[in-house]
């Protein structure tokens, strides 16, 4: 048997062009790495919050792997007590994703998906609508990471999608962001997904997972900067064992405008390690929200980042904390706080 070398040394994503054809981003749906192993034994729920551990038993009960329990609530056999569909309300960092995978994981499927909503959103856009109902149709579940409610039309689409497949069978679970400790936006975060997605609002049960932000429980919460020397070792010493990136700031947000967002799981194929010079705040949102969604993939692979400038929580000026997408750039923050301090 041929064991293939570890690849080493230093890549600028700016110069990467990946590809990514249907078939792939149908075979990446699966839970991420740091989740590939997640279960229910694993989720460690915080006594502080018994959401936390309501949330558990309840997902539990839905993927058919709940003890019974006095009454019968739980049964293995029945559960009509239980809609085809389940959304997971919470902050950042309190597990909603751990818990998805470990629905994943335990409901024994022969067909079954995960991916985060622009993975799915991106696989319309390749596939066309009517050719993903079709890769879809039949599939035993489909769990839906950070469901977006800012864009309308991928919001309907997503809605039609998933109306179309809970008529025949498929059971659905999501989950979304709310903002911790955020007044009023937190409570209402449940009812604004219902709303989004009204046509079918009746085949979700909301379940609520209140607590803090796990990644940030142990942190002051500011990204780590390296002066250049530093940050010139950190790429060096990563580029030694594996591929190191290396790319200005401004050279890589330049280049997330020209590759489509679905294929930036591609561009960081075979990364130990992200490394970004002259990090500088943003001044246009499409690009700041082009780099939350790179956030995503990268903290999905489980890649430190060192950079150099700016500390990366605070590239997302006031103005755009303030807006519409605050919910996404609070995510990004978290991440990229975890990140840099990996």
């Amino acid at each position: 048997m041929t064991v293939s070398a570890t690849r080493t040394g230093i890549v600028h994503l700016a110069e990467r062009s990946p590809q990514l054809a249907g078939a792939d981003m149908v075979a990446a749906l699966v839970p991420p790495p740091q989740f590939a192993d997640a279960t229910f034994d694993t989720y460690r729920a915080d006594p502080a919050y018994p959401s936390q551990q309501a949330a558990k038993d309840l997902l539990q009960a839905f993927s058919g792997t709940a003890a019974p329990v006095k009454g019968g609530l739980f049964r293995r056999a029945k559960r009509p007590e239980l809609k085809p569909g389940v959304y997971l309300d919470g902050g950042f960092g309190v597990g909603k994703t751990h818990l998805l995978a470990a629905v994943y994981h335990a409901m024994s499927a022969r067909r079954k998906y995960f991916g985060s909503f622009i993975e799915y959103t991106a696989l319309v856009g390749a596939l066309g609508y009517q050719n993903t109902v079709e890769l879809f149709r039949g599939a035993d579940l489909l769990c839906i990471d950070e469901f977006e409610l800012d864009d309308p039309g991928d919001t309907m689409v997503m809605t039609r999608l998933l109306g179309e497949l809970v008529a025949t069978g498929t059971r659905l679970a999501a989950t979304s962001n709310t903002p911790p400790n955020a007044l009023g936006e937190g409570r209402f975060a449940a009812q604004d997904f219902l709303r989004e997605i009204h046509a079918m609002a009746a085949s979700f049960q909301t379940v609520r997972i209140d607590g803090t932000d796990y990644r940030h429980r142990a942190v002051d919460g500011h990204a780590a900067v390296l002066e250049s020397p530093q940050y010139e070792a950190a790429i060096a010493d990563a580029a030694a064992v594996g591929l190191a990136s290396d790319d200005t700031f401004d050279a890589l947000i330049a280049h997330l405008a020209q590759v489509h967002p679905s294929r930036y799981i591609r561009l960081i194929e075979d990364l130990s390690l992200v490394g970004l010079r002259d990090v500088a705040p943003f001044t246009d949102q499409s690009a700041a929200l082009r780099f939350v969604a790179f956030i995503d993939r990268v903290y999905d692979a489980q890649l430190p980042i060192r950079a150099t400038g700016t500390s990366l929580d605070l590239v997302f000026p006031e103005e755009m904390l303030a807006g519409g997408y605050r919910k996404k750039y609070l995510r990004a923050i978290s991440r990229l706080v975890a990140s840099t301090l990996a």
